[in-house]
């Protein structure tokens, strides 16, 4: 007969499930974000193609094309959308969380400390300004000319503070910065023998500060990188892009937040129109 007490007795308890050490975004995910970009240029190359052949707005070559503001959005939106919206499917499914909370946009971050980061966006902006001087910069560009009318120059205002600095914070802070850190971190792990430091709360990845430094610098160079084009290729505007970048970079690790980073570039642009609006007398007084 079997013995009551063995009976009532609990069952052994299950093993602990192994923890989740997950780093993400990493190297890895960067690359695909990469591959949907690349995607994303030839859908754009694509419909450029079909732009010039039914010449919407009279524009039919590369030529016309380079003076005109609508198309340069247009073909960044279009690379953007292509990019970004897969990646809003393709990644919540890889990370078994939504896009913008594997990233660490944090709002709460943003709520408690907005102020201080749009006062920080002014302050960049200002010393950019003052550091003009001692930085050579073209004195016509490419983005420059395609600012010509009042309508051109609110369009780009409205673009400036609204898509640009949300998606450029999503690709360069939420995902190039983190990818880098880790992979930072990984290699050093690897050649040390070390185990990974256990995730923060929310499943998010703490990163030693040499790892954060690291990912600072190849980040800003590729945002710079980004943006030598609408500056004619020009030194001055690349260091102080280069400079801004890392600014932005601290914002998003010294808060854990990709909202804060995203507040603080959106200023920093609003400040430079709303200057330019006041010397301009509200953008009626172009120099061409």
């Amino acid at each position: 007969m079997s013995d009551p007490a063995l009976d009532l007795a609990a069952p052994p308890a299950a093993p602990a499930p192994p923890a989740d050490l997950r780093r993400i975004p990493h190297f890895g995910h960067a690359l695909l974000l990469g591959a949907l970009f690349l995607m994303g240029l030839v859908c754009t190359v694509i419909l450029i193609f079909v732009w010039f052949h039914f010449k919407f707005l009279g524009i039919d070559g590369i030529p016309a094309a380079m003076h005109s503001l609508a198309f340069a959005l247009a073909t960044m939106l279009i690379t953007y959308y292509v990019a970004l919206l897969p990646a809003a499917i393709v990644f919540p499914l890889l990370w078994l969380r939504p896009l913008l909370t594997g990233l660490q946009w944090n709002a709460a971050a943003l709520r408690r400390h907005w102020w201080k980061l749009m006062a920080l966006g002014v302050a960049c902006f200002f010393i950019a300004l003052s550091c003009q001087k001692f930085l050579h910069f073209p004195a016509k560009t490419p983005m420059g000319d395609l600012l010509n009318t009042p309508a051109a120059v609110w369009t780009m205002f409205a673009f400036a503070i609204t898509l640009a600095p949300l998606c450029e914070e999503i690709v360069f802070r939420g995902f190039l910065l983190p990818a880098f850190a880790t992979a930072f971190d990984w290699t050093a792990e690897k050649l040390t023998h070390r185990p990974p430091p256990p995730l923060l709360a929310g499943g998010h990845p703490q990163w030693s500060l040499p790892a954060m430094i690291f990912a600072a610098i190849p980040t800003s160079l590729a945002f710079a990188a980004l943006h030598s084009s609408q500056n004619a290729y020009a030194w001055g505007p690349f260091v102080l892009l280069c400079s801004i970048s890392m600014v932005l970079c601290a914002v998003r690790l010294a808060s854990r937040s990709v909202a804060a980073s995203t507040l603080t570039h959106a200023t920093y642009n609003c400040t430079l129109f709303v200057i330019m609006f006041f010397q301009t007398h509200g953008f009626t007084h172009l120099h061409h």
